[in-house]
């Protein structure tokens, strides 16, 4: 079990479950709806399947490639603490998890299940044909507000939206600091990504402007949603934690990178969703 919670960096959860909760509590704060326990459960499994299914692909798709680079190459696959066949299961078991997960939620829910997978799976080919994989990987997670607020109301809605655009635009800009740290290996195997298209100056100011434009996003949903203070307070910190981790990574200093993009961008989610949904219950 420990080697497969590795496996999908299950502790990485700590970037999209967050906006999922927001998703799923906005949801019911908007719309008046009846709390029921067990249908947060259902959203938490399907978050949970849904991307132990993407990270254990894009360890078994990536596993000669991680083989090469000295980074990666002790993770669980290449170093053979994990057989491709038994990963794959793990994959295959996950996905079907999360289709039945979703069955019991709503019909519309289920029906988008299948193109939830196709996101989050297909994302670990998209590094080999285009340097927008960042944007694909954003995507992938951006879906979590809006999933969890169609599990509980079965329709669309503006706020919910714009908490998946601001999760698309902050994931794709932590990403890219992320991939730094690679860009010598992806260049020697012909793999795409920002910093190999643009070097590592150019892709931090890309980063940068992705996250000023992840902040406007949470501008914009605060008024949009008319929360109150509790909400301005987590929006405060999240953007300044966005600021904080552009401090302390440079083109030509990538030693805190791992600081910035787990450390900080976690802190940052958590704290973000506590405030919003304590907003929902608390007014001031």
């Amino acid at each position: 079990m420990k080697k497969y919670l590795s496996l999908v960096k299950f502790s990485h959860t700590i970037f999209a479950m967050p906006f999922a909760l927001i998703g799923f509590f906005l949801a019911v704060h908007a719309q008046n709806y009846t709390l029921k326990w067990e249908l947060l459960v259902f959203v938490v499994l399907a978050m949970v399947f849904a991307r132990n299914a993407a990270m254990g692909f894009n360890r078994y798709l990536d596993r000669f490639i991680d083989k090469k680079n000295p980074r990666t190459a002790t993770r669980e696959i290449p170093s053979g603490q994990i057989k491709d066949k038994y990963a794959l299961v793990f994959v295959i078991a996950n996905s079907l998890l999360f289709v039945g997960v979703t069955a019991l939620m709503n019909t519309l829910v289920l029906y988008l299940s299948p193109v939830a997978l196709l996101v989050v799976l297909g994302y670990s080919y998209t590094k080999r044909f285009t340097a927008l994989c960042h944007f694909v990987l954003g995507l992938g997670l951006a879906l979590a507000p809006i999933g969890a607020y169609l599990a509980v109301t079965a329709q669309f809605d503006l706020v919910p939206l714009l908490f998946s655009f601001l999760v698309l635009f902050w994931t794709a800009g932590f990403d890219i600091i992320y991939a730094l740290q690679d860009i010598d290996f992806d260049k020697s195997e012909d793999l795409y990504s920002v910093p190999v298209l643009l070097g590592s100056k150019n892709a931090l100011l890309l980063s940068s402007f992705l996250h000023f434009v992840a902040g406007v996003i949470i501008i914009i949903a605060g008024f949009v949603g008319q929360f109150t203070i509790l909400f301005w307070i987590g929006a405060s910190i999240f953007i300044s934690l966005l600021i904080y981790q552009h401090l302390i990574v440079k083109h030509n200093d990538l030693s805190k990178v791992n600081l910035a993009f787990f450390t900080t961008n976690g802190i940052a989610s958590l704290l973000f969703a506590c405030f919003v949904i304590a907003s929902f219950f608390i007014q001031f």
